[in-house]
């Protein structure tokens, strides 16, 4: 097997033989500024043009090879240009690419039974599904099924949550500029503290004690007639926090969140755009906390490249709503659904969960082991490819290192390494490379990090 995930990718990466960004890619991102929004801000970031991409590697236009540990933002999971996934979508073309979206089809069928065989459990066999195109419109209908079916329109959101940025789905995600400049009214939605181990919002000793007093908070508001907040129809979180910094909460946190959105006739919403579909070593990550959403949004990885989405819900919910509940044109587009059977399948076949969670802790562990060395990472954290690595000014104080980890992404870019930024002050190194990387190759990026780690933690103790 692991024969075939070295096939997979280019085998020269990393190699850099023109320093990034080479001429080409510069005159191709000339002429993106010249026809585009000034507003785009990855050419900025990552400054190259791809010419192809497989695996867990990319070629830019100049001939540079790179380890990408992206993955297009978790999207990847099977790898770029994964052939048993290329193969579905190219005979999944010549059937027919598109037709009205609710009419079904051998394809749709097949991959409905697909993603529902892998549900968490508690939902697999009790579930409806309704599809969309992106992970923010399935944030929307998730929001607007707990409205419809509960009868109550406010939404509690967790501080550092990340669900989209357009029309309501915005209201949830909780980083103030891009709520500022979508124009949305932020009504109907709770903003509650996430119990986030290495800068816990309250006075806590312990992660432990951290999660309890969060929970302690949420009850308070929900209990106190005079606390302010009206009729709560859901609680949306991510089982893992994403662009808030791979924030792993404590163990038992999300039971006692489950335990309180019982008590209180509260719908549960887990955001597992990001998180799910293998990437923590389980097909979701509230696996790994034995609990079980009322509703739970499905995209990125799901669609193998293509852009698609889905919320699956308890199938009780489903007789509260009205025909013609969720449109658009664009929902379940065919070629998303013949890649999304054969992401599913590929994965199973190819043991991908466990082996997200073997070489996770292997990875974590090698991260764990700079933290020791290194003064500039003040925490590591994660499951399976889902890691975050913190960077400081100083473990003592804890202070966010925002510009360090800008200039390590940029030094790691230049030698052909991928990786990107994330949390609340932008200063989180998040790996999320595909499942299917060469040990190689993820070998290689290793030591790439190791070493512009030490090498820039040796500048900045020189002063």
């Amino acid at each position: 097997m692991e024969e075939e995930f070295d096939s997979l990718s280019y085998s020269e990466a990393p190699k850099i033989i023109v320093r990034p960004p080479g001429p080409k890619s510069l005159e191709i991102l000339r002429e993106q500024r010249s026809l585009e929004t000034r507003t785009l801000i990855y050419p900025k970031v990552f400054e190259f043009a791809i010419d192809s991409a497989r695996g867990a590697t990319i070629r830019d236009v100049d001939g540079n090879y790179y380890v990408d540990w992206v993955a297009g933002i978790a999207v990847l999971n099977v790898g770029h240009n994964n052939p048993y996934v290329i193969n579905a979508i190219r005979e999944q073309l010549d059937r027919y690419v598109h037709w009205m979206s609710e009419i079904p089809s051998e394809a749709r069928i097949r991959f409905l039974k697909n993603l529902h065989s892998i549900l968490p459990p508690g939902l697999r066999g009790k579930a409806r599904v309704i599809t969309s195109v992106t992970g923010a419109s399935a944030v929307e209908a998730a929001i607007a099924i707990a409205r419809w079916a509960s009868k109550k329109p406010v939404i509690m959101a967790f501080e550092g949550a990340y669900h989209g940025v357009h029309q309501g789905a915005v209201m949830a995600t909780a980083k103030r500029g891009l709520q500022r400049l979508s124009s949305m009214p932020l009504i109907n939605v709770v903003r509650i503290p996430y119990p986030y181990p290495y800068r816990c919002p309250m006075p806590a000793k312990d992660p432990e004690e951290c999660g309890y007093m969060v929970l302690s908070y949420i009850e308070h508001l929900l209990s106190d007639p005079y606390s302010g907040v009206g009729d709560v129809g859901a609680i949306i979180f991510e089982p893992i926090e994403g662009e808030g910094g791979y924030i792993v909460p404590p163990r038992d946190f999300l039971k006692g969140l489950r335990e309180i959105a019982d008590k209180h006739g509260i719908l549960l919403i887990a955001d597992e755009i990001q998180s799910g579909v293998g990437r923590t070593g389980k097909w979701w990550a509230v696996e790994h906390f034995g609990i079980t959403p009322d509703i739970m949004t499905i995209s990125k990885a799901i669609g193998g490249g293509i852009p698609i989405s889905f919320v699956a819900y308890r199938d009780d919910l489903d007789e509260k709503l009205e025909e013609m509940f969720h449109l658009g044109t664009y929902r379940a587009n065919p070629l998303g659904l013949a890649a999304g059977s054969a992401v599913i399948d590929y994965i199973r076949s190819r043991n991908l969960l466990e082996r997200a969670s073997s070489l996770g802790d292997h990875t974590i562990n090698r991260f764990r082991e700079m933290m020791e060395r290194y003064e500039i990472i003040g925490d590591v954290r994660g499951i399976g490819f889902m890691i975050g690595v913190e960077l400081v000014k100083s473990k003592r104080t804890k202070e966010p290192g925002e510009k360090i980890a800008q200039e390590l992404r940029k030094r790691l870019f230049q030698r052909g390494l991928l990786m990107h930024t994330c949390g609340h002050y932008g200063n989180v190194m998040r790996f999320m490379a595909p499942l299917v990387i060469s040990k190689k190759h993820l070998e290689a990026g290793l030591e790439i990090f190791e070493e512009e780690v030490a090498s820039l933690s040796k500048e900045i103790k020189a002063g």
